[in-house]
């Protein structure tokens, strides 16, 4: 008799475990492994490395893979990470992604493992920080990634663990991340079928996510106008072509085209300028003015529609005051796009890993997103996750005092995991949560 109760009293912790839901072990894990994803957070975030320059992020990203057995593939675009979990059994190959770079901005916020990192950016010394929350973003793929291998053997199918350098951009004259990750054939060489990402959010309350169906990001494209006149004395402006005035109706022209020449009805958009140069002298109008500003929009019909009309706009109007205006605008990041078929069939596992009072649909966002690349190749959802502790003020990303509330991690490696075991065993989770 006592023999049989030492041994029920063994595998009562094994028959508990058996007999709880997979999401319910998720639940577990990530409670378990909470604090590892914290350590992992504080270790990127003191030692943040720029674009294209990743190479000791991408090596503890490598190594903490290969702690968990998988299969890991280096110095993809440049410095990026794969880790990949092969199921061994016939079934879809779903991606999550991780953007891995930092910021050339100096740490202001209090915090003990602040960064002190410097390095260059345009010839100059920068400091570096973490200041859009990707240190975040590798913990919480690594803690998601950590859990499914524990359960590879009840999954299907393949899972890979994209971790992406040089979200914030590539510097100047270099190739650089989503965009370039593609070109390598990231998406063939592995059969991707779907891609999903997070972003954290500072201004999200711990504990909530956030989506949209469709164009949850903006498309962003910079653009270049050179408003060409004739210089002349300051005191005689009809004794040439005066380019500032040109340029001062051209950015009300382009005003015009968002308020009075776009369906605003249909989908947001902006055009800014960010930068004017022209001129030397007070009592000299030059020869030439240049302008710089961005485009942002959520609908590819729109955009090529306002890029027709910033073209015309300036050109027409600097033609009418005897100037000339060249316009250059560049490729850029497309509308990060939430496939919508796919995002109403995953979007009950989110409610699953934050409760459904917790998952909100918002308004598109005109920030922008490389990810936005991999949604262009395969279906795609996009998400954020709450990093805000509401007793606080909440700072904006890419500025020194970006915080985060680390209690928001764990609903982010819940809601990875969740998509993923839901979306390779087909079993979607009712709207209640379970």
């Amino acid at each position: 008799m006592k023999q049989f109760i030492v041994l029920t009293l063994l595998l009562l912790p094994i028959l508990a475990n058996t007999q709880m839901t997979i999401h319910e072990r998720i639940d577990k894990r990530a409670k378990e492994i909470e604090k590892e994803v914290i350590d992992l957070r504080r270790h990127y975030h003191q030692y943040p490395e720029l674009s294209n320059r990743e190479f000791k992020t991408a090596e503890h990203i490598a190594k903490e893979l290969e702690k968990l057995g998988l299969k890991v593939e280096t110095g993809i675009a440049i410095t990026g990470v794969v880790g990949l979990l092969d199921t061994g059994k016939p079934g879809p190959t779903i991606a999550l992604r991780a953007d891995i770079d930092g910021l050339p901005v100096v740490e202001r916020a209090a915090i003990p493992f602040a960064s002190k990192e410097k390095s260059e950016f345009l010839g100059e010394e920068v400091g570096i920080m973490h200041a859009c929350g990707h240190d975040t973003h590798i913990a919480m793929q690594l803690g998601a990634a950590k859990i499914l291998t524990e359960m590879k053997d009840e999954l299907t199918g393949k899972i890979v663990f994209v971790f992406q350098p040089a979200e914030e951009g590539a510097p100047p004259g270099e190739e650089g991340g989503a965009e370039l990750m593609i070109k390598e054939g990231l998406i063939e060489k592995y059969g991707i079928d779907v891609f999903f990402g997070q972003h954290i959010s500072s201004a999200t309350p711990v504990g909530h996510l956030t989506y949209k169906l469709g164009g949850i990001m903006a498309a962003a494209n910079r653009f270049v106008i050179k408003v060409k006149g004739k210089q002349t004395h300051g005191s005689r402006p009809w004794g040439g072509v005066d380019p500032i005035t040109a340029a001062a109706q051209i950015i009300q022209g382009l005003n015009n085209i968002i308020s009075r020449q776009t369906e605003l009805t249909k989908e947001a958009a902006v055009i800014s300028i960010g930068k004017i140069k022209g001129g030397l002298r007070s009592n000299i109008i030059p020869e030439e003015v240049e302008m710089i500003g961005t485009i942002r929009t959520l609908d590819d019909d729109m955009r090529e529609t306002i890029f027709e009309k910033i073209k015309k706009t300036a050109t027409a109007i600097a033609e009418s005051s005897g100037a000339v205006a060249e316009v250059d605008i560049n490729k850029g990041y497309p509308v990060t796009f939430n496939n919508i078929e796919l995002t109403r069939k995953m979007v009950p596992s989110l409610f699953a890993a934050a409760g459904e009072d917790n998952v909100h649909v918002i308004p598109a966002v005109t920030g922008a997103e490389d990810f936005s690349f991999f949604a262009n190749e395969v279906p795609s959802i996009y998400w954020f996750t709450g990093g805000w502790n509401t007793e606080e003020e909440a700072f904006p990303h890419h500025t020194p005092d970006f915080k985060l509330d680390e209690r928001g991690m764990i609903t982010g490696v819940k809601a990875m995991a969740y998509i993923a075991v839901d979306y390779l065993m087909g079993d979607k989770p009712s709207a209640n949560g379970r």
